[in-house]
């Protein structure tokens, strides 16, 4: 009998059936509830075929179960001890043995990432020109333009932020920027010291120390509107916190695509070392699309471990906001790891080239709420994001696609995205924290990444469309980054206050004036499904604690009513186009429940084997032929 087992078995599962005995043995179909989508229809083809996998071990049995498979030969490529998993390459018939296995907790395929951009162009210093920025970036793939846009450059991004030349600069926070790399620049040093203080590359095998370079040019860019100084353009585009640390890690290759398993493990090594090289915020401007619930999600589960461990997160939402053929606008387009509940996740808006902020638009590509599969409120808050001037990375992929119009010797380039918009809250954070260690000295006590998003929330901007009507909350969030009013909020907490007390430290108004408008905050924080308002930032409440995952375990009353058009309890109704409860029904455009339908195409349902994701990219289409794209 075991010979006849042996011969329909491959060799791996022999292996494993010699291993572990009659535990291994098939006992009949795969457990379907162990495996993402992709997974699964893997394994309705029933092809030979090998699949690059991430195993997630039951607690308590990982190191048994790596090493035994270890020593049968299993292609193990990279462990991934923080969230009890590992990365292999297995034959797909396999997939039914694991799956059975008690101590395989789930299995995820290693999924492609992406962060294409939308490219404008270079920025040449001897071009004028105006052009048209009141609407979004154009439709095509990308643009080459012959002369410099007129484009909120990063001085104007700091006005619109409501930063001046006596904010914060970022002094003593590091960012970790896991992306494409990053460049050696002037913009990213301080005279001829540079502030890139490590680096390492996970695209050539296990990650190494090597010197910084960015042969895509997106991490770069978006490392540049982090914290770069504008040394190249006389300061016009510093960055957000042109102060700040950077530590690179580059998991992206020069087209701008990676293994999520890489990305794990650079956001492991970063939390695991965040003390020695001194990180405070992981920027993650990628993402694919959700395969699987978030709780099982091996690049969500380590957003949320590096969250519990005191490491903010910053992820952008993605740019699946609208069908770009039929220009609908549609919800639900979250990628991952922007669906992590603990990640501060970021939607784009336009400042339509003014510092006022009264005439800022949601940019149409911007993703939007609710997450799939799990039905959380995101994006947490909408930042700068659209035709965005910043570093390039000279001889990259992205420079020699724009450089045929340009001057050679320009440093900047122009791209729009929402990888643009959490490289500006990035730069945010690192402020705000810069800002509360200075109001705390001489022994600060951290401010844990749940306090740092709700302070982000608590003190946006309310956004409103070209009719006047407001975003909804899936749209733009808590509201757009009010960046001097983060700080003002942060300097004003007294962190080392005991919990459940009064923690704020003199008054704050709860207004920001921007290019001479009074602009009031949101003073709302959007938890989970819930909407909390009121004086929630002021005191040191349990729900800031670094053990508290959020938007779960907290109980802020029994119902929040809010005018005339909000009732959030068990449902919520929002004005007349929304029920949020078991299904979300939007208009007439989405019913949400075992898929999401927008219009007349199926936008993502459970057929998405094959389909990249990208952060900082509207070069896909949302139709329901995913797999031509």
């Amino acid at each position: 009998m075991f010979q006849c087992v042996f011969k329909r078995l491959p060799l791996f599962a022999v292996c494993l059936f010699v291993l572990f005995g009659a535990t291994w043995r098939p006992q009949g179909p795969a457990d379907l509830s162990k495996l993402d989508v992709v997974l699964r229809e893997a394994v309705a083809r029933g092809t030979d075929e090998q699949l690059p996998v991430i195993i997630s071990a039951a607690p308590g049995q990982f190191s048994g179960l790596r090493a035994q498979l270890a020593r049968r030969g299993a292609a193990i490529s990279a462990d991934h001890p923080l969230i009890d998993a590992f990365s292999a390459r297995i034959d797909r018939r396999d997939l039914a043995i694991l799956s059975l296995d008690s101590r395989v907790q789930s299995i995820s395929t290693d999924a492609v990432v992406g962060a294409g951009q939308l490219l404008e162009s270079l920025w040449s210093p001897v071009t004028n020109v105006v052009s048209d920025t009141s609407s979004d970036v154009s439709d095509t793939t990308f643009s080459l333009l012959s002369q410099s846009p007129s484009v909120p450059t990063i001085g104007l991004l700091r006005g619109t932020l409501g930063l001046t030349s006596s904010v914060p600069c970022g002094s003593g926070v590091g960012v970790a920027v896991v992306d494409s790399g990053i460049t050696l620049s002037s913009d990213l040093a301080t005279g001829s010291v540079s502030r890139i203080t490590a680096f390492y590359d996970y695209t050539k095998g296990k990650g190494r120390a090597v010197k910084p370079y960015d042969d895509s040019g997106h991490g770069s860019h978006v490392a540049g509107l982090i914290g770069g100084n504008g040394a190249q353009s006389n300061g016009e585009f510093a960055g957000v916190a042109p102060c700040a640390r950077l530590v690179g890690f580059k998991v992206l290759d020069k087209y701008g695509q990676g293994n999520t398993s890489n990305v794990i493990s650079a956001i492991e090594y970063a939390t695991s070392n965040r003390v020695r090289l001194g990180i405070d915020v992981i920027n993650l401007s990628l993402g694919h699309p959700p395969y699987e619930r978030a709780a099982t999600d091996p690049l969500v589960r380590v957003v949320e471990r590096a969250s519990q461990l005191g490491v903010v997160v910053v992820a952008s939402a993605g740019n699946w906001g609208k069908n770009r053929e039929t220009g609908v606008i549609g919800y639900g387009g979250v990628l991952v790891p922007g669906n992590a509940p603990s990640a501060i996740t970021v939607g784009d808006f336009r400042t339509e080239g003014t510092a006022k902020r009264s005439d800022d638009r949601v940019a149409t590509y911007s993703s939007r709420g609710p997450t799939w599969r799990d039905g959380l409120a995101k994006p947490d808050v909408v930042a700068p994001g659209n035709r965005m001037v910043s570093l390039s990375s000279r001889g990259s992929y992205l420079y020699t696609k724009a450089e045929t119009q340009q001057s050679p010797k320009t440093s900047y380039l122009t791209l729009s995205g929402t990888s643009m918009s959490a490289g500006t809250t990035s730069g945010t954070v690192a402020l705000l924290i810069e800002a509360s260690r200075a109001a705390n000295s001489p022994r600060p006590s951290p401010l844990t990444p749940n306090v740092v998003k709700a302070i982000l929330q608590y003190s946006a901007i309310r956004l409103h469309d070209e009719t006047g009507a407001e975003y909804d909350a899936l749209t733009q969030g808590a509201g757009g980054l009010n960046a001097a009013g983060a700080i003002d909020l942060a300097a004003h907490i007294t962190t080392a206050n005991p919990a459940n007390a009064f923690w704020m430290s003199g008054g704050v108004a709860p207004v920001t004036t921007v290019a001479g408008e009074a602009m009031p905050w949101a003073a709302n924080i959007i938890w989970g499904d819930n909407i909390v308002w009121g004086e929630t930032v002021s005191y040191n409440l349990p729900a800031w604690a670094l053990n508290i995952v959020w938007g779960e375990n907290i109980v802020w009353g029994e119902n929040v009513i809010w005018g005339d058009n909000v009732i959030w309890g068990d449902n919520v109704i929002w004005g007349d186009n929304i029920v949020w409860g078991e299904n979300v029904v939007w208009g007439e455009n989405i019913v949400w429940g075992e898929n999401i339908v927008w219009g007349e195409n199926v936008v993502w349902g459970e057929n998405l084997s094959g389909l990249s994701g990208s952060s900082s990219s509207v070069n896909y289409l949302i139709t329901d032929d995913w797999k031509s794209r």
